[in-house]
Parts: C-alpha cells; structure tokens; sequence
C-alpha cells in the first residue's frame, strides 16, 4: 500500500500515514436515481460547466459519490481546553488509548497529531481501506450503525437485524451493512444488497439479541478486524475529549464568541456545538439552547455536566417561534424580545448529504428539498432576535446549493442589514459556483467538500491535508448593521 506524506510549514506537522487505495472496497453511495440526477444537476451547473468544463464537472461528481460512502481518513476529537491544557490532554489520550490497544491485542502505537489552526482538535489518523477476509458466518446490521462501525465503534445489540441461528457468544462473524432496509429483525440468513464492513467476535448469543419484549442492549459484537481501523471513545476521558466532526469545531471558531455575551443556539442537539461555544467563552456569560423535540434536551444537558460547563440553559421549544411579540417580556426563557442576543448560532435541520460515511440514502427528492423554507423560516427568526452588531452563523451539514449558497443569496436580499464577513479559521474551500454569488462573496463562505482529497489522493501525488478529508459542510457569517 502507497504511503501518504502531508507536508505542512510553520505550524503544519510532517506525517506518513497509510493512503487509500483507489479501488473502492464496497460501492459508491447507494441512492435514488431522482436524488442522484438532482445531485448531479448541482454539481454539474452552468457556473461550473463554464469554469472547469464538463469533463472535470463530472469527474468530480463521480469523486464526491464515492467518498461519500467512506469515512474521512481522519478522526477528530475536541479537547475540552477549559479543563486542561491542550498538552495534557493529548498525553493523556496517548495513555488511555494505548490500554485500549494492549486489552484488544492492536498495535500500541497511537499517533495523535495537533492540527495546526484549531487549537483545541486532536487528529488520529484512520487505518483504511484495509484488506479483511469475509467470513462464512454473517451478522447483518442496519445502515447507521455500520455507519458508526467504519467510525471505529462496536456493533450495539439494537443495530443487529440478523445473525446466524445458533451463534452464540465467543463466536467469529461477519458483519454486513444492510443498504436497502429490508433486512427482517431476526433474520438467520439475508440474501438482499449488502455490503461487508469487518469481522468481529460476538459478545451475547443470539437468543439474548432476539429475545421477545425485552429490548437488547450493550455491546453485541465487538469488531476486531474493521475495514477502517480507529480507536473506540467509548467512555474514553468523557470530560476531557468530545468527539465531533471537524468542520462542527470550527463552526464555533467562527462564531467567535467572547465572555460576558448572551449567545443563542437555535436548533441545539445534542449540543456538541453548545458546549464548545461555553468553552470557547470560559463558561462565563449564557448560551441558550433550543430544540423542539424534549428528549434532546436531556441530552444537551448532560454533555454540559459531563463537560463542566454551567452557562448552557437549555429549552425545549421550536426555534420558528422564539421571537416574542411583546418588548417588556423578562423570562429566562423562550420566546425571547427582538435583539436579545449578541451572537446566534442556525446550524439549521437539512437534507444531511454530506455525513460520512454514508453507503445508501433512502429518502425521496421531495424529502430532500423540503428543508430550504424551514430554514427561512429559523433564519427571519434568528434576525430578529440578534443585536444590531451582532454575529450570525449560518451552518448545515448537507452539499448542495439550495440549502447553502442559495439561502444566502436569498438572505442577502431578504434582509438588506445583513453583511457577510470573514471566517477564522478559513481551512475549507469557499464557496460553489451555481447561485448567482460574486466571486468575493463566494471567497467569504467556507464549503467542505469530500471529493477535493479523495481528487488529489487517487488522481495525483499531491500531499492531502486533513482539512479536506471531511463530512460535507457548510459556513456562512453573517453581521447586522
């Protein structure tokens, strides 16, 4: 297997990990072919065509759908700096991981690299594709958790949908993606479209997984032999290191939030990106987060307990209707006066095209493109309640225009008061061509976008920058003058 080096100046570390090879090791996203068309028609618009031409257009696109069903070649990890010094944290990371390598039998050796503009990320590079030999004895699990597996989890009992009739615990099994859904809880021997993701040792029998009106739980198969090798979190330095996608981290870098501000969080769960801004602040001023569905909201509250962070207040309430109609109101709590808030942070509900790794997407177009007028929606809501000078982010995590550069040409007509401003830290790509922007608005936004390390890993020696191994991911800043 060919080695990688990224070379880096001044900040930037040298490194040598293993490269992927260019002959994918399952296929390319799985997906309708309306949604497929519809994507294609993104990616391969007027403004593109006229930059780099169709043949580079499409050779992009076929990029973009075959990274999109692997995972980045990196994990990152936030380390919570308001706890402990970044060097503290990452020896001891360096420790645990190293136990957690000798109890499995891996190999000791962990690399754990700084990255050189965000300063409280830690990267671990991800062993990957690897060659894995499929076993006779198959375990066939759901989409998401085989998602979380070529992340570096275990397989949980409730993601199992089949097994074989009598494996039992101690067992060595297979395991396999189901990518159409279909696959019938209990099923002793799945023959539909599946995809093999690595080998693992079954942790409970069969009859304990499948076991009537008592729903399983725990570690069901422990993997030993993942197609992409990287470390486990589970329970690993939970207040010390929180594991988020890096394009999420730097989001509340580009807020920029300072101590002492009122801050707001409109859809807030899990509240990975809530409690980064209350350490970013020191945990001194008050962010609030919303969401609208109750059972989040426990789960806000506990990663800032578990984080030590005591300025998040966390509210269960659709985020549309946080404006209130009254000036005098004085509650803590929503709905909130117009301009109550120094910073907002919209990392709005979207289509989620750009979570990896992803090997099938079952939803429909018209689910797909739902999502851009609840955006709006939250957006006229989230100008109303900043301060004039305040900051507005506006974040998904989805790839195509309509949901990003579309909604902020449409903000930036919609709301004359609005202005876009500089990110820091800029480490993606600005902006795509395709919805009318200037080229300097378009040099304000920050894109993530899969297919640039998998173009330069596979069709060039290049050196690839971690920066661009990512989820899809979408920033826009805003100010209000």
């Amino acid at each position: 297997m060919l080695r990688r080096h990224v070379k880096t100046t001044g900040w930037f570390l040298y490194l040598s990990i293993k490269v992927r090879q260019a002959m994918p090791v399952f296929p390319r996203i799985s997906m309708k072919p309306e949604v497929t068309e519809y994507l294609k028609s993104v990616y391969i618009n007027k403004e593109v065509l006229t930059v780099v031409g169709p043949e580079e257009a499409e050779r992009r696109f076929q990029n973009l759908l075959t990274c999109l069903s692997h995972p980045p070649s990196y994990t990152c990890v936030r380390a919570s700096t308001h706890l402990a010094p970044l060097e503290e944290i990452h020896h001891q990371l360096g420790e645990e991981l190293k136990k957690i390598c000798s109890l499995s039998a891996q190999e000791a050796s962990v690399h754990i690299l700084p990255h050189p503009q965000v300063k409280d990320v830690l990267l671990l590079p991800v062993d990957g594709p690897r060659c894995v030999q499929q076993l006779s004895s198959e375990v066939v699990v759901g989409a998401q958790c085989a998602n979380a597996v070529l992340r570096g989890a275990n397989v949980f009992a409730p993601g199992i949908l089949g097994s074989p009739k009598y494996m039992k615990v101690g067992d060595v099994v297979s395991v396999f993606s189901d990518l159409e859904g279909r696959c019938t809880r209990g099923a002793t021997n799945y023959q539909g479209k599946k995809v093999f993701v690595g080998n693992g040792v079954a942790k409970r029998d069969r009859s304990s997984i499948f076991c009537p009106g008592e729903p399983a739980r725990g570690v069901g198969v422990q993997m030993v032999d993942p197609l992409y090798r990287s470390p486990s979190f589970d329970g690993v330095l939970p207040s010390l290191v929180f594991l988020q996608n890096l394009p999420s981290v730097v989001v509340g870098h580009v807020l920029d939030p300072h101590p002492g501000e009122r801050i707001l969080d409109m859809c807030a769960a899990p509240g990975g990106k809530t409690c980064h801004i209350a350490a970013l602040m020191g945990d001194q001023g008050e962010v609030v987060a919303l969401d609208k569905i109750r059972s989040k909201i426990a789960q806000i509250q506990e990663n800032a307990q578990i984080l030590r962070l005591q300025s998040i207040k966390a509210f269960c309430f659709d985020g549309t209707k946080a404006v209130s109609s009254d000036s005098t109101q004085t509650s803590e709590g929503p709905p909130f006066p117009a301009e109550s808030f120094d910073r907002v942070l919209l990392d709005a509900p979207c289509s989620g095209l750009g979570q990896r790794p992803n090997m099938s997407i079952t939803w429909s177009l018209k689910e797909i493109c739902s999502y851009q007028p609840l955006q709006r929606k939250l957006f006229h809501t989230a100008v109303r309640l900043l301060k004039k000078g305040g900051v507005l982010v506006y974040s998904t995590c989805t790839i195509t225009l309509a949901e990003n550069e579309e909604q902020v040409a449409w903000a930036l007509h919609t709301f004359p008061r609005l202005t876009l401003q500089l990110q820091k830290p800029h480490i993606g790509a600005e902006g795509m061509l395709g919805a009318g922007l200037s080229s300097e608005q378009l040099h304000l936004l920050q894109r993530f976008s899969p297919e640039l390390s998998w173009d330069q890993t596979q069709t060039t020696s290049l050196p690839c920058r971690a920066d661009g191994d990512t989820i899809g991911f979408f920033i826009a800043k805003f100010m209000k003058t």
